[in-house]
């Protein structure tokens, strides 16, 4: 075999296959369907995880949890990649960062966490800070601005206070 016939009857556009058209076409009667059954008729379509009839692994396997469809997304930043990212006295915001493309994507809220070390002062713009990182930009002699945005659900306190019974 030389180079020039790998290729040798590969069609780019095959003609359709026309089912039906009789015994000596050999896609004739009942034209690859088989006999009888749902797959023969006409509008027939099974889901993706039916196993003909057999218990499906989807409802074998048993649930646990759920998905909080409220629940607010919340971007996180380490200050220990503020301190490669930004120089002293740069303003850190959810505008900066996604102008640098650092954080992408939808988000609720914004999070600086404390993992890492900061050396630099920076005026950080975040809805959320941690404890350890408010401690590190202060240190830094950086400053923390606290943007509004949607707030932690606060339980009630009546509701825990009464005694049951």
């Amino acid at each position: 075999m030389n180079i020039n016939e790998a290729n040798r009857g590969i069609q780019k556009h095959k003609p359709r296959k026309r089912l039906g058209r009789g015994i000596g076409s050999g896609q004739g009667k009942t034209a690859g369907r088989g006999h009888k059954g749902a797959g023969s008729r006409a509008g027939n379509s099974t889901s993706a995880v039916f196993e003909g009839g057999q218990m499906p692994l989807v409802r074998r396997i048993p649930k646990r949890g759920f998905t909080n469809q409220w629940a607010a997304s919340v971007a996180v930043i380490n200050v220990g990649d503020l301190e490669d990212l930004f120089e002293a006295g740069d303003e850190v915001s959810p505008e900066s960062l996604r102008s640098r493309r650092i954080l992408r994507g939808q988000y609720d809220l914004l999070k600086v966490l404390g993992h890492g070390e900061l050396s630099k002062s920076l005026k950080i713009s975040a809805h959320r800070v941690s404890k350890q990182a408010l401690e590190k930009i202060q240190k830094a002699g950086g400053e923390i601005h606290l943007l509004p945005g949607k707030k932690p659900v606060v339980k009630n306190k009546q509701r825990s206070a009464r005694k049951p019974g």
